[in-house]
């Protein structure tokens, strides 16, 4: 071989880590997070599943969510996500995605917890988030714009403090976390990607699971991993949750058309495991119980935390299973019941019906 030509067998090594198949093949590429998350249940000591919660769980939520015509158009009914189907609206979920992690607060007194006012009202959680890109948007400041994270003279760390101010005394949390992540994928970007979160997109060739890997292989922000018992396990709730919103924006058309979404897992926050703890699904252990009812934090990548995101992600996969089970012909994937769940959680919690509070962790990965 000269040196003027391609080594084919580096190249397929190279596309294989990326997530892209080759030509030859059909076969979508794996994230590997459903593999990692059985290993968890297997081995986790301090958070079990409940096989007849389980079933009874799956049962009530597809009940509901027949009951509540509930479909990936469900999305684009929240006001405040983009309605648009078009780069740009692209572009906005991009940035919303990269920087969906920790929201909660520390205080006790709601009325002093970060919110953000927006057409009239305080948002707080992850619609804070949603109604800062809103607000920026409408202020003329191209937040959505990757180049322009990477302009050092207009976007400032002033500006982007300014961007994220809250209607409260508390600051956004992980605030210079999540500047540094937009400074992170900003550069990458525009050096790898022409600037462009869609030439991003087109690359996994309509596959779920290429683009989550595209992501996590070529951001560090989104590589959002773990080791529990001697094995590396795979999350990348940020990731998955882009393709998930990409699918439900654009209804599976366009950008949101992946030929293999069901491959994507639900997303391991703090919420869903409250909820799956409220229906019955998970237990605790007395001592990871009492830490999260007293509002102890724990450890980002911990044996805890790590043992509730990954049978959290177990267990909607045995409710997914089960409803398909039960309802052959069901169109329902674990991104539904995950953004299903989630919704149904920030019912509760306005109702100030929560069982349980969620598990308290600082991270940029949820």
């Amino acid at each position: 071989m000269s040196d003027s030509e391609p080594d084919e067998e580096l190249l397929s090594l190279l596309r294989h880590s990326l997530g892209i198949s080759d030509a030859s093949s059909s076969k979508a590429p794996n994230t590997e997070v459903l593999e990692g998350a059985q290993h968890v249940y297997h081995n986790s000591i301090d958070v079990a599943l409940d096989t007849y919660g389980t079933k009874t769980a799956a049962a009530r939520i597809w009940s509901l969510m027949q009951e509540k015509s509930y479909s990936f158009k469900t999305w684009s009914d929240h006001s405040l996500h983009p309605k648009g189907k078009d780069e740009a609206t692209v572009n906005f979920i991009f940035l919303m995605d990269l920087l969906n992690f920790c929201f909660w607060s520390e205080s006790s007194d709601p009325q002093q917890r970060f919110a953000v006012e927006y057409q009239g009202q305080r948002w707080t959680g992850y619609w804070s988030l949603v109604a800062v890109i809103h607000r920026a948007l409408e202020e003329d400041i191209p937040i959505t714009t990757p180049s322009f994270w990477t302009n050092d003279t207009e976007c400032t760390d002033d500006m982007l403090k300014h961007v994220f101010r809250s209607a409260t005394p508390e600051l956004i949390p992980l605030l210079d976390e999540r500047i540094a992540c937009i400074r992170e994928a900003g550069r990458i970007l525009v050096e790898d990607f022409n600037g462009s979160v869609p030439q991003l997109v087109h690359q996994a060739k309509q596959s779920a699971t290429a683009l989550v890997n595209l992501l996590v292989i070529n951001f560090p922000c989104f590589k959002d991993t773990a080791t529990f018992e001697s094995r590396s396990i795979h999350f990348y709730k940020r990731a998955q949750i882009f393709v998930a919103d990409l699918w439900a924006c654009f209804e599976g058309q366009t950008y949101g058309c992946f030929h293999d979404i069901d491959n994507i897992t639900m997303f391991a926050d703090y919420r869903i495991p409250q909820m799956l703890h409220s229906l019955g699904c998970l237990r605790y252990s007395p001592s990871l119980e009492s830490r999260i009812r007293n509002l102890k934090e724990l450890d980002s990548g911990g044996s805890w935390e790590v043992q509730l995101r990954g049978c959290s992600i177990w267990c909607v996969e045995l409710i997914r299973k089960e409803i398909l089970r039960q309802h052959p012909k069901a169109e329902v994937n674990a991104i539904l019941i995950d953004f299903f769940l989630y919704d149904t959680m920030k019912e509760r919690e306005v109702e100030a019906v929560e069982t349980i509070p969620h598990h308290r962790t600082r991270s940029i990965w949820y």
